[in-house]
């Protein structure tokens, strides 16, 4: 890894809502724009901008299905940070509570895409 793709990494986990993407994606293996959507009560322009930020910092890949494009970590991009240890952090923080119960209630409705 360069210095430069070290310090892209850094800057793409430098934005709290990003954080929180990537907190999600640790919880699933993946995640549709639609469910993080939801999950994170944001519009869809600010979950792709921020998904794309993440996507050109190496650290998810997407897939798309019908209309809808899928998101998974590369756990390689987490290289640096130890992706266990991140994921150990993360889920100690209780600003991010509120997200992991909104994942678990969401995922007990209808969901957009149809998976």
């Amino acid at each position: 890894m360069s210095l430069d793709a070290l310090a892209q990494t850094f800057k793409a986990l430098s934005e709290p809502l990003r954080l929180r993407i990537v907190h999600l994606l640790m919880q699933r293996d993946s995640l549709c724009v639609c469910d993080l959507m939801s999950i994170l009560d944001q519009g869809q322009s600010t979950i792709s901008r921020h998904l794309t930020y993440l996507k050109n910092a190496g650290l998810v890949h997407h897939w798309r299905e019908g209309t809808w494009m899928h998101y998974a970590l590369v756990r390689d991009g987490l290289v640096p940070l130890r992706p266990d240890d991140l994921q150990q952090c993360l889920q100690q923080l209780s600003d991010l509570e509120a997200d992991r119960e909104a994942l678990a209630h969401y995922e007990q409705t209808p969901r957009q895409c149809a998976r």
